[in-house]
């Protein structure tokens, strides 16, 4: 299938697009994480205790997750640029309920429709990369917004905790209205429509269930998100169990997360800037095996560390989860590309099902497995090892099966002048 024609204003400069699409995949994070140092507060005011104060985290998310199979299809229909803006809006409306918000149950209801329109940044972001770019420029695009969104998780606690020292908890809420604000506003002035009327598919129920149910059979989409979605389970089974692993197994306090977050972020954000720098130089499918082989090595040291040192301590406990973060940051951008290069036409469709059979998985991870593994560093250790080791399969399997003969024209190669 043929590529349409670069819409008009898709030509914008990269250095434009790159803070703007990280800044649009960071507010969705930022609504989670800077309202953490505010929980004894807020339970405090609105007469909540824990449990029910983690339900403003756990009706967000269902709400995310539910949503994000809508944001990417909606996308294909309408065009990026309205989707973006109309989630903008309505996030900034939800924001400033969640300011004004008295009781639990109020706090709650606007909670659920942030987590509505929160993953319009994300989702749609990466459907206007390959829009806009293609090959090594997009790869080089999507490491950097990447590399930007990195850091979202380690400095929005931070922010939320000086938010706190001079003013009330509302203020972080409405920190989250002046971000959300100040996107909406760049968007209108920056980011352009990279999806023209042309290339756009009806909105049909019908329809939309039906190419959901193409693209999920799609034995190549699965060997893909499968190898992105369990790599980046390794990591996301620590973030998941930070609270047992830093509290419990290092034994440090409420005030020394950073010791955990810092090195993974950092990582993160190295790798990024890695995968960035060497489009172009490096073949994508080496950068895999090499991000694949960073995450194994860094498991396996995991492993062997907490074998042989039963009370684990920083930094050494920490450095493999960088390590692997590293590689997981070198394998995202490479297969992210590929799963939407699979569907011109309907990339958002494509990028709403990668996104939400990663929230499904994630949820399985911190809701069943991690309570199971998180008391032990070993069992940590080599439950991240097994998630490694199938992501890296699944890619091998996909390798395999690209090398039998060329393929299909819907499902073409990530790198048709390289075999994998």
């Amino acid at each position: 299938m043929s590529e349409p024609a670069t819409p008009r204003g898709a030509a914008k400069p990269a250095r434009y697009l790159a803070p703007l699409l990280a800044g649009l995949a960071m507010f969705g994070p930022f609504s989670i994480d800077t309202i953490f140092p505010a929980f004894p507060a807020m339970g405090a005011e609105l007469g909540a205790d824990k449990l029910a104060m983690q339900q403003t985290i756990s009706v967000y998310l269902i709400a995310y997750a539910l949503m994000s199979v809508v944001h990417g299809p909606l996308s294909d229909a309408i065009g990026r640029r309205r989707v973006i803006i109309g989630g903008l809006v309505v996030f900034t409306l939800a924001s400033v309920g969640c300011a004004l918000s008295r009781d639990l149950g109020t706090l709650l209801a606007f909670r659920a429709v942030q987590g509505l329109s929160a993953g319009v940044g994300l989702i749609v972001g990466r459907a206007v990369i390959r829009d806009v770019l293609q090959g090594d420029d997009a790869q080089r695009l999507m490491s950097q917004v990447s590399m930007i969104f990195g850091i979202a998780p380690a400095i929005a606690p931070i922010i939320g905790g000086w938010i706190l020292g001079w003013s009330h908890w509302p203020a972080i809420f409405w920190f989250l209205v002046a971000f959300s604000v100040l996107l909406l506003v760049a968007t209108l002035r920056v980011l352009p429509e990279t999806h023209p009327p042309a290339s756009r598919l009806p909105l049909v129920p019908r329809r939309l269930l039906r190419d959901y149910f193409a693209i999920f059979v799609n034995p190549r989409f699965q060997r893909l998100t499968a190898a992105s979605a369990l790599n980046f389970g390794a990591l996301f089974l620590y973030i998941s169990s930070a609270p047992a692993f830093v509290l419990e197994l290092l034994r440090l306090n409420e005030r020394e997360f950073a010791w955990f977050f810092v090195p993974m972020i950092g990582g993160m954000v190295a790798g990024a800037f890695v995968s960035g720098r060497t489009a172009g130089k490096v073949g994508g499918q080496r950068m895999v095996r090499i991000g694949f082989a960073c995450s194994i090595a860094a498991m396996l040291l995991n492993v062997a560390y907490n074998l042989f040192d039963a009370t684990p301590q920083v930094p050494w406990a920490v450095i493999p989860i960088s390590l692997c973060s590293f590689g997981v940051a070198l394998v995202f951008p490479i297969v992210t590309l590929a799963i939407l290069d699979m569907y011109p036409r309907q990339r958002g469709s494509a990028s709403s099902l990668q996104a939400f059979t990663g929230l499904v998985l994630n949820a399985l991870i911190a809701g069943v497995l991690s309570p199971l593994v998180s008391g032990s560093g070993l069992n940590l250790a080599l439950a991240a090892l097994a998630f490694v080791v199938a992501g890296w399969g699944f890619w091998r399997w996909e390798s395999a099966r690209t090398r039998q003969g060329p393929p299909t024209p819907d499902t073409p190669a990530i790198e048709p002048p390289e075999t994998l």
